[in-house]
């Protein structure tokens, strides 16, 4: 049984733990509200972009199809994973190792490699994947215009060959306690046709100067801002799961703590009752001598 000194020194030990993870708490939350926001404001702006591309597209030159958007046979595939730079955030980094690893199965038979930000992934493949690129250095000042040229790095890599579908793999932040981890196409770009009636009567645009030029430039905008609000995502998912998990792991070092308080307690009543037994049988055997 571990003497009083030992329970003492674990408690205080214990005590300070929870003050390092009651401290991360709260720097996660406030750094969450900022993430929350960006992401927040984000999505509507990405998803009507998407919708002016689609409603654009629908009346387009069949013809004239964008070279990011042009399918082909699938030889190559390139996988962009986004974890942290940190741990201590629960299943965060971990499921989308697992994801990527799963996905890596799946395509066995094309040649794949991973572009990754976040040192997390990037250590976790790095010795057993082809890794075509590691940004996680985009963290130390995230930006759009960094988040822009790693797109448009890939952009080129697609339109050049060297890749024949890119993938996203990240958190999605559903909120503070929940993520999921979701696998998006980034290219070819999806280009789904709408009923040409009901985009006549919902959209009936005049373009200036023509739609393929307009669909030009839209389209590139459109693949550098998906992988931003991926990066967003990932940035808020992690966050709020760090959040959580300090919360989880400060609630067990209080019950341990409790836990270890009441063990004190006993040992040392049981110490005190000793020494009190040991003193009365002293005197009792002064009295009888």
């Amino acid at each position: 049984m571990a003497n009083l000194k030992e329970i003492r020194g674990r408690i205080s030990s214990i005590s300070s733990t929870m003050q390092i993870t009651r401290a991360m708490k709260m720097v996660s939350a406030a750094k969450l509200k900022k993430a929350q926001d960006a992401i927040v404001m984000l999505r509507p702006y990405s998803e009507k972009l998407q919708e002016i591309i689609q409603n654009v597209n629908s009346s387009s030159d069949p013809d004239q199809v964008s070279v990011y958007a042009q399918a082909r046979e699938v030889k190559r595939v390139l996988f962009i994973a986004v974890t942290s730079n940190r741990g201590l955030a629960g299943a965060f980094n971990s499921s989308v190792v697992k994801e990527l690893n799963h996905r890596f199965q799946e395509n066995a038979q094309y040649d794949v490699e991973v572009l990754t930000i976040g040192k997390k992934v990037y250590d976790a493949v790095r010795k057993s994947r082809t890794v075509y690129s590691n940004e996680s250095v985009v963290f130390d000042s995230l930006r759009f215009d960094k988040v822009s040229n790693i797109a448009e790095s890939v952009m080129a890599s697609f339109v050049e060959g060297k890749f024949d579908e890119v993938y996203l793999i990240y958190n999605k932040f559903i909120n503070a306690a929940t993520q999921e981890v979701i696998t998006e196409q980034l290219l070819p770009i999806s280009m789904v046709e709408t009923d040409k009636e009901e985009t006549q009567t919902e959209t009936d645009y005049i373009f200036e100067p023509n739609r393929n030029e307009i669909l030009g430039n839209l389209i590139p905008k459109s693949i550098k801002t998906q992988m931003f609000k991926a990066v967003l995502d990932s940035v808020a998912s992690e966050h709020g799961a760090r959040m959580t998990a300090m919360h989880k792991a400060t609630d067990n070092a209080q019950a341990l703590k409790n836990d270890l308080v009441i063990f004190y307690n006993k040992a040392r009543q049981a110490a005190i009752t000793n020494e009190i037994l040991e003193i009365v049988s002293g005197a009792e055997a002064l009295k009888n001598s």
